[in-house]
């Protein structure tokens, strides 16, 4: 492993998009938003991801600089084009509108399309913990299919996250996962030589379970970019039918209704990929339930926190729990790269004449 400080790994992944085209600020926000999916432990949504978007947006399927357009406006709710700007970019936009809305009318529903991939969904939720609100997000990657329906073997879903935030005082709930059983983010991580599959997170075309991620990509050499393309297996759905409910449930409110297009073939425009984000934000103090919902929710959270663990040296935790902890831990640590991810970096480095880190 590559062991690396937070700070030094910002600077240098901001160097990378401010050489590639990017502007000072945009370059700063995407490099603070993959960094603190490392920190959180999320590396699947981490600096690994740094060579693909420089792919991308050589290839002309992202684009920098991006202001989202307001498509309909219905003041407690809207639709907004990303027009396919980088998702650190334009999704923090669609979440502002949000946020900003709900304060306003209690409630504040806000479709985005054609957004370049937004990272982490979690950090939505976060700042909309962060603003006293309620948050529940479904996404999708349109043009992306990568994750088998229960029952079968072919390619029809997204990895279609889903995310929840939920704000009680000094101890936020924050819910986020793929709704693959492992995101598209951790096979890449893994056939760089990070954390190993469980065994039964791929399927192949012949129907046999597998943690080896050339079942997803193919065959590949150590510094390659991951390309879904290259592979003939899926990524399997969470929970089985449960999991794989819900991954069509956040096509069809991720993709279909927010006009951005399926997981499927036709979903972007020109190639690429797109996220969509169907969201939904909702003020517990417009509400008129704000008191209430905080001394029955800290009230079930104690409950919850004590149930007996099954390994007494691991407590019960709440979701955001991990990440917390592992922010800590990596602030003070140092964030672990597998070295064939750090190479990838270093390669992009000179690609895009950013210099030596």
């Amino acid at each position: 492993m590559h062991v690396i400080a937070a700070g030094e790994l910002e600077s240098t992944v901001r160097d990378i998009f401010a050489a590639a085209g990017c502007d000072d600020e945009e370059a700063a926000r995407i490099a603070k938003q993959l960094v603190e999916a490392n920190l959180t432990g999320h590396d699947s949504h981490g600096v690994g991801r740094v060579p693909l978007y420089i792919d991308w947006l050589q290839a002309g399927f992202v684009v920098p600089g991006q202001t989202v357009e307001v498509v309909t406006d219905g003041g407690s709710f809207a639709v907004l084009d990303g027009k396919f700007g980088f998702g650190q970019t334009v999704a923090p936009q669609a979440v502002a509108l949000g946020i900003e809305r709900a304060q306003q009318h209690g409630t504040s529903v806000v479709a985005l399309r054609n957004a370049g991939h937004i990272g982490r969904v979690g950090s939505y939720s976060e700042a909309a913990v962060d603003a006293g609100l309620i948050a529940i997000h479904f996404v999708n990657v349109a043009g992306s299919a990568l994750v088998a329906p229960f029952g079968g073997v072919d390619r029809r879903f997204s990895t279609a996250p889903f995310s929840v935030g939920i704000p009680l005082p000094e101890r936020p709930v924050i819910l986020d996962f793929a709704t693959s059983l492992v995101a598209e983010g951790k096979v890449q991580v893994a056939s760089f030589g990070g954390k190993p599959l469980p065994p039964d997170a791929l399927i192949s075309e012949d129907g046999r379970r597998s943690g080896d991620p050339r079942v997803l990509y193919g065959d590949y050499q150590s510094t390659d970019l991951r390309r879904p393309s290259g592979g003939t297996g899926a990524l399997r759905a969470f929970g089985e039918h449960k999991g794989s409910g819900l991954a069509l449930m956040c096509e069809l409110l991720g993709g279909a209704l927010t006009g951005g297009g399926g997981a499927g073939p036709g979903g972007t425009e020109g190639g690429g990929i797109a996220n969509g984000m169907l969201s939904v934000y909702l003020s517990p103090s417009l509400l008129g339930t704000r008191e209430e919902f905080e001394r029955i929710g800290l009230e079930y959270l104690d409950w919850v926190l004590s149930a007996r663990p099954v390994d007494p040296t691991t407590p019960v935790l709440l979701p955001g729990e991990p990440e917390r902890q592992a922010r800590a831990r990596r602030l003070a640590e140092g964030i672990p790269l597998p070295v064939d991810t750090w190479s990838a970096i270093l390669r992009t480095i000179e690609a895009v004449g950013a210099g030596t880190p």
